[in-house]
């Protein structure tokens, strides 16, 4: 799909302020929507929105369908009465600009349930009604969800692999008891779901009266804990006792010497095959009714994925194991018209991931910390831009512009650092730049190339240094904890972007 010249923000909706401990879908979200259509804005990037398991990785969530309930506002939730001020008013002390997930877990979870049993009790007939046609839209997915995850609430969080026997094979006696026994919970998982996506409803038609269209993140793998593959394990490889016999990662690349171990399940394409890619159609139908855009993430795993035997500790020895995107993207355009897709087409990119894209028309992505340390001919670098693209200053896996300029730097080049000195010397050469603000350097840059979108993390639209680093690739520690500060989304800062989006033709 071809879409129009424009930019946008990438920020996930955790690294809003606020006073409860994690980004959510109240006035902050709003506040950073007016922020976007006063800067010229057209998109809003975020990563995926589902719930979140080990590590805090929206990359690893419990279900692909289900909203991370984290995000849903207190605030909105007293706007709706479905709260009083009173139950918020001894709400913790939480960091400003990091996300304490156990504190605001707990803190959350409380609130959800005051709400939930003051819905049953005083919610009026419209409420219910509303409720009950969201239970039955979302049937598909919501039920699963939501007995998935009252049983891991009774089964103290422990992985479905590791429950009961009964309930982890799906028996239909185990089933059917605990049906019965956790009948109320699993009532009141659905009930967030309802608050989860009606709040984010609201965003996205605050943001199409603004004009701006949201991306949203769409990891290509699942992760083995979660709703999607205890009721569908038969689409992916795994043993009788359900644990995977390959795992997905990446093979030694520029983030690590070891590749990266995933340990996501992979698909049984043959198996997915046989129904249409059903469960894709699904999938990519649903993503599209919360979001504009998707980005697919790990496209090349589409033409050809790294397997590792399930049991090795580091992803070195893995194999590529080709995929059928070609006929799964043909199924998915069947069903549901022209794929409005941009793909992440980086790393060990073959000439077959090329072609994959370019036959369906989808935007690759381009990245400008990438372009600089090589030689002219580097398709980072601006100059060899296609108009079907779209351009990051970096992206929530890299440093932020700053903290990666400043990475560069070496007191006393040696044989060892000089690839660093030299990227730095090309990058302000390239920019005409003096390196005092790299960060407007490489935007401008950015929005003056010919790729149709021009994106940057709001980190580097803020001027932050490493401090602002959202993750860390192939560490499990420490990532997708950063929030900005409140008082940062400044006017100065959102007229000096619009300046340089009108210039080069963006809004």
């Amino acid at each position: 799909m071809k879409f129009p010249r424009s930019s946008g923000i990438l920020l996930h909706p955790i690294s809003l302020p606020g006073q409860f401990g994690i980004g959510d879908f109240g006035d902050e979200a709003t506040s950073f929507v007016e922020f976007l259509a006063a800067a010229g804005q057209r998109i809003w990037q975020v990563l995926p929105l589902g719930p979140t398991g080990y590590g805090d990785s929206p990359y690893q969530c419990f279900s692909i369908f289900a909203g991370n309930t984290l995000l849903i506002s207190p605030q909105r939730l007293i706007d709706s009465g479905l709260l009083t001020n009173e139950d918020i008013k001894d709400y913790p002390i939480f960091p400003e600009e990091r996300i304490d997930y156990a504190k605001v877990r707990e803190f959350k979870a409380r609130l959800l349930q005051k709400a939930y049993r003051n819905f049953l009790e005083l919610g009026d007939s419209d409420e219910h009604e509303s409720f009950e046609r969201f239970c039955l839209a979302q049937a598909s997915w919501l039920d699963d969800w939501a007995f998935y995850r009252a049983i891991k609430d009774a089964q103290n969080e422990k992985p479905w692999y590791q429950w009961d026997k009964g309930l982890a094979s799906r028996d239909k006696k185990a089933l059917d008891e605990a049906l019965v026994t956790l009948s109320d919970e699993i009532n009141a998982q659905r009930f967030y779901q309802y608050i989860f996506f009606r709040q984010w409803s609201d965003i996205r038609d605050l943001c199409h009266q603004h004009g701006i269209s949201i991306v949203g993140d769409l990891p290509i793998f699942v992760a083995h804990d979660s709703s999607d593959v205890w009721t569908n394990p038969h689409l992916f490889k795994l043993d009788e006792a359900g644990n995977p016999t390959v795992v997905a990662g990446v093979p030694p690349d520029f983030f690590s010497k070891t590749g990266q171990l995933w340990g996501n399940p992979i698909y049984d394409w043959e198996r997915m095959q046989q129904d249409g890619f059903a469960w894709w159609v699904t999938r990519i139908k649903a993503m599209l009714e919360i979001f504009d855009i998707v980005r697919l993430d790990h496209f090349r795993g589409f033409a050809a994925a790294w397997e590792v035997p399930h049991g090795n500790a580091t992803a070195e020895h893995g194999a590529w194991v080709n995929a059928p995107g070609r006929e799964l993207f043909s199924a998915l355009r069947y069903a549901l018209g022209e794929l409005p897709i941009i793909v992440e087409d980086l790393g060990m990119i073959t000439p077959d991931v090329e072609e994959l894209r370019d036959e369906f028309g989808f935007a690759g992505m381009r990245i400008l910390q990438f372009g600089f340390g090589g030689d002219a001919k580097n398709p980072h670098l601006p100059h060899n831009f296609i108009n079907n693209a779209v351009v990051y200053t970096g992206t929530h896996d890299n440093d932020t512009a700053r903290g990666w300029f400043a990475s560069l730097k070496v007191r006393k080049v040696t044989e060892a650092n000089a690839h660093l000195a030299r990227a730095r010397n090309e990058c302000l050469r390239y920019l005409n730049s003096k390196g005092r603000e790299i960060h407007w350097d490489l935007i401008r840059a950015s929005l003056a190339s010919v790729a149709d979108v021009a994106i940057a993390p709001l980190q580097d639209v803020l001027g932050l240094g490493s401090e602002g680093r959202m993750n860390l690739p192939a560490t499990e520690a420490g990532n997708w904890n950063w929030r900005f500060r409140d008082g940062l989304l400044r006017e100065k800062v959102s007229k000096r972007l619009r300046e340089m989006c009108e210039i080069y033709g963006r809004t």
